[in-house]
């Protein structure tokens, strides 16, 4: 008895659906991870501080640290992808970064825990050109954004997550049982990766008669890409948005008591609040930018309103429930920016360039994140919280007039592009 073609197709369908379903759960699992270790710190910054007996400055090396080896090796890192395979790459990041936390935890000594905090920065590598690279060649077009909103939503949840799980695990473990913790999980999602990663890319196949000649041309028109205007404009971005989100999300809790008293337990959840509901602003954000092109606003409207938060947590006393209302509201509309933010990358970027772009765009992240810690370390060494908020509202309004003020695509890209068919 023959099977009617269109019971063939539907059932393909949900074959396809069901598939990429497990890999949109694998790597949300990943970015989840890695996003949740990226704000490790800021729950229990100032129980480090005092355990090593120095200043803010000298703990917030350790994220400068972090920071500087992502932006160093992050690009390199999507080159690696596109050459031995992105589930190879994220698989070891997990394992990295497992063993960075395990040195937190275990391993006594200032010096010590900057290492460590290095090496995670190496982990963090991988990531973003790993999930991107995977995410567009093996989920199907028609669900692509889709695949892009969840996991933009799985690193806020992650960073959302960061503080409850490292309050909950110092208080029955202490703060160095929580890094542990932190490694343990790292292990679990590397073990998921291992048994449950087959169904992930592997590394493509070269020719061997022409590999090494068609890798060396791919980089330089890779290198050429990522150095023109249009990218290195996306990089400032980018770099602004890490600039004005350090100030926040390390040090909101450790600045809002020492300015105005606000217990760290209600700024903790606050923090929360703003990094949970940037998650949900995400999911909101991309049914927005599924519904228009005019991307540049969107994000304009957003940062214009993260502004007003800044400035509100900056210089007014706020009660605690409305700091945490002002800080929920303003993670709605941070969330919300995010993927008008990544459609602005991919209307600059040629068709199959947009791993190595974005890998080498958020590295902007990695740019601010050098700077901001000991920049806004210094500000509260020195008796200047509220200068935290001067800056991050700087930098929220150079990126509003980067969103507002770029150019459409220029015809350059699109040549690189060719050149690389």
């Amino acid at each position: 008895m023959s099977v009617p073609a269109d019971a063939g197709a539907n059932n393909d369908a949900r074959a396809g659906i069901v598939r990429d379903a497990k890999v949109i759960s694998l790597i949300t699992m990943a970015h989840f991870v890695s996003h949740l270790h990226a704000l490790l710190l800021p729950p229990v910054f100032v129980l480090v501080k005092d355990s090593f007996g120095v200043g803010y400055t000298e703990i917030a090396l350790a994220l400068t640290g972090y920071n500087i080896v992502s932006a160093l090796l992050q690009t390199p890192a999507g080159f690696l992808v596109d050459r031995i395979g992105p589930r190879i790459m994220l698989t070891g990041g997990l394992l990295v970064a497992t063993t960075a936390t395990a040195m937190v935890a275990l391993l006594p000594g200032y010096w010590t825990f900057i290492a460590a905090y290095a090496l995670l920065g190496l982990a963090n590598t991988v990531y973003h050109p790993a999930d991107y690279s995977i995410l567009s060649s093996a989920i199907d077009g028609k669900r692509i954004g889709k695949a892009f909103s969840i996991h933009n939503f799985s690193g806020y949840a992650g960073f959302g997550a960061a503080p409850a799980f490292m309050i909950t695990c110092t208080a029955l473990w202490g703060w160095h049982g929580a890094y542990l913790a932190a490694s343990l999980l790292a292990l679990c999602a590397a073990v998921t990766l291992m048994a449950a990663g087959h169904i992930l890319p592997k590394a493509p196949r070269r020719p061997a008669p022409s590999a090494r000649k068609a890798e060396a041309n791919d980089g330089k028109v890779g290198w050429d890409l990522l150095l023109s205007a249009p990218i290195l404009r996306q990089l400032f971005f980018f770099l602004c948005l890490g600039m004005a989100n350090g100030g926040i999300q390390t040090y909101s809790v450790v600045s809002q008591q020492v300015m105005f008293g606000t217990p760290t337990s209600i700024s903790n959840i606050a923090l929360s609040g703003f990094l949970l509901m940037s998650a949900a602003g995400v999911l909101l954000g991309g049914i927005i930018a599924d519904r228009t092109e005019h991307h540049g606003r969107v994000a304009a409207i957003g940062f214009a309103c993260t502004a007003v938060m800044a400035i509100l947590m900056g210089w007014v006393a706020l009660p605690g429930y409305a700091l945490i209302l002002v800080m929920s509201v303003g993670g709605v509309l941070n969330g919300m920016i995010q993927p008008s933010r990544d459609m602005m990358v991919r209307a600059v970027t040629p068709p199959g360039s947009f791993g190595k772009v974005f890998g080498f765009v958020t590295t902007g992240l990695n740019l601010g994140g050098m700077v901001a810690p000991l920049a806004y370390g210094w500000m509260m060494d020195h008796g200047q919280p509220q200068m935290i908020y001067a800056v991050v509202t700087l930098f929220i309004l150079l990126a509003l007039v980067t969103a507002i003020t770029r150019r459409k695509p220029e015809g350059s890209l699109h040549g690189l592009a060719r050149a690389r068919s």
